[in-house]
């Protein structure tokens, strides 16, 4: 046998091994640069390395220390840090890790289906809008469609990008309008966690102590173990429960942020008051692996628009979404005078991120004196011929918006049968009559899925439609 050869090759080999076994620190994809990481809530930072390793992290003049576990993870928790940066995160475990521009401020989850997923580029005046779209203290991440059998830990990002006319086009319309107006009332950094997917229920989103949590989805939770479905291919159905949760939730579950905001529902539509038992579950089962249990929730009701079908299954998921009010720290921007009936994509995403704005404003942020909802159905009394419906949320006072008689209220005896109203704005009530209905019994306000009606308060905030009856 050739000595020199078989020299080199043992040396080549031992290089061979040596390299490829090199431990190296990793983070998960949402830790990066440009990221926002949230004011006054422990830092905690995570990832892996070779098994017994000591990590050391350090930012803004703290820092903590870690040991691998027998799996190669570690997680710290630094001490809170007051808005502000830019910061440099230093990461030192078998390999050093340096990110650079990082900041502190309010970080916020923006998820659904498509219309939040709808990006700037193509909501209204989409030229001015990215042209105008330089705000260094915004900043977005979005995550790509993954569904997954199993919770995953870490899964492939295109990373954090700071608001500027390149990158803008491309942020969920609705998250960057509600940052936008985030930014300028609190003058503090927004991030924007992405984790979006067009067409999507909601039963994928929802983690399995959600749906435990929940008595009316026991058919769900006894069954988890089958869940997410999986054909023989070995492909995820991403519309079964837990898909996205796994795939798109799970992996960041360490990383803190102070609330979310929610655009679904339309892939929903059917579910009736069914869909409330499943925002409970989502909205539960999120605080749980947040492990914030007054999370803030914040959603937007669903616009007109020509479905088809049932024209009151629309309606019927509007009265899901007002009911999930009712869940604590939660909050609804009600879009019925911004759809297009013709579009289930309404371009004007500017106002639906301001009106989630106001309530963050109010209730996260404390801001006194805010108007921040249109007027909700509170309480009826029925007075001979007339109803007197009373509201939540009337603000400056009750309006027509168009200037234009009060539409699309119907009013029904007690047969049941509904027919165009007459209402009218008597100080902060609606009074509601119909020259044939001599005994009415029961009042319904935009109950159609084309329906754009028109009361609202004088802060210029739409009324939610509502019925009187469980008929």
């Amino acid at each position: 046998m050739n000595t020199r050869f078989s020299t080199f090759t043992c040396c080549f080999a031992l290089f061979f091994i040596t390299v490829t076994s090199q431990a190296e620190t990793t983070v998960p994809s949402i830790i990066g640069e440009n990221m926002v990481l949230q004011r006054n809530q422990p830092i905690v930072i995570w990832g892996w390395d070779e098994a017994g390793q000591k990590v050391d992290v350090a930012v803004a003049g703290h820092s903590a220390q870690a040991t691998t576990d027998s799996d190669g993870k570690w997680i710290v928790s630094l001490d809170k840090l007051a808005a502000g940066g830019p910061h440099t995160i230093t990461i030192k475990g078998s390999s050093e890790i340096s990110l650079k521009n990082v900041l502190v401020g309010e970080v916020w989850l923006c998820s659904g289906q498509s219309n939040m997923e709808w990006v700037v580029q193509n909501s209204n005046n989409p030229q001015q809008e990215i042209a105008n779209g330089t705000h260094p203290l915004i900043r977005h991440i979005k995550f790509p469609h993954r569904p997954s059998a199993k919770p995953e830990d870490n899964i492939p990002s295109g990373g954090w990008q700071e608001s500027e006319p390149k990158t803008v086009g491309a942020f969920t319309a609705v998250g960057y309008f509600f940052a936008r107006h985030l930014q300028a009332e609190l003058d503090i950094p927004i991030g924007l966690i992405g984790s979006n997917w067009g067409g999507t229920r909601i039963e994928p989103w929802t983690s399995p102590s959600g749906f435990k949590s929940v008595p009316a989805l026991k058919s769900i939770a006894d069954n988890l173990e089958n869940f997410p479905v999986v054909n023989p291919k070995g492909q995820v159905n991403h519309q079964s429960a837990l898909a996205l949760y796994n795939g798109m939730i799970h992996n960041f579950r360490h990383f803190n942020f102070q609330g979310a905001i929610w655009y679904q529902g339309e892939s929903n539509r059917g579910d009736g008051m069914m869909y409330y038992e499943k925002k409970k579950a989502l909205v539960n089962g999120w605080r749980d692996v947040f492990s914030n249990p007054d999370m803030p929730f914040l959603f937007v009701q669903l616009a007109p628009y020509t479905y088809g079908g049932s024209a009151t299954a629309l309606p019927e998921i509007w009265e899901a979404q007002t009911a999930a009010l009712q869940i604590k720290n939660t909050g609804m921007a009600v879009t019925v005078d911004i759809g297009n009936i013709k579009d289930i994509h309404p371009r004007n995403k500017q106002d639906v991120g301001k009106r989630l704005a106001l309530w963050a404003l109010a209730n996260t942020y404390g801001q006194k004196d805010l108007v921040y909802s249109g007027p909700l159905y509170k309480s009826h009394k029925i007075d001979g011929d007339k109803i007197t419906i009373s509201f939540n949320h009337v603000g400056g006072g009750l309006t027509a918006r168009d200037g234009k008689s009060l539409s699309h209220f119907q009013v029904a005896g007690a047969d049941k049968a509904f027919v165009a109203a007459t209402a009218v704005v008597v100080g902060n009530t609606v009074v509601v009559s119909a020259p044939n209905v001599k005994a009415p019994a029961a009042v319904r306000y935009a109950w159609h899925q084309l329906a754009e009606p028109n009361l609202s308060n004088k802060n210029g905030l739409p009324a939610s439609p509502f019925r009187t009856d469980k008929w």
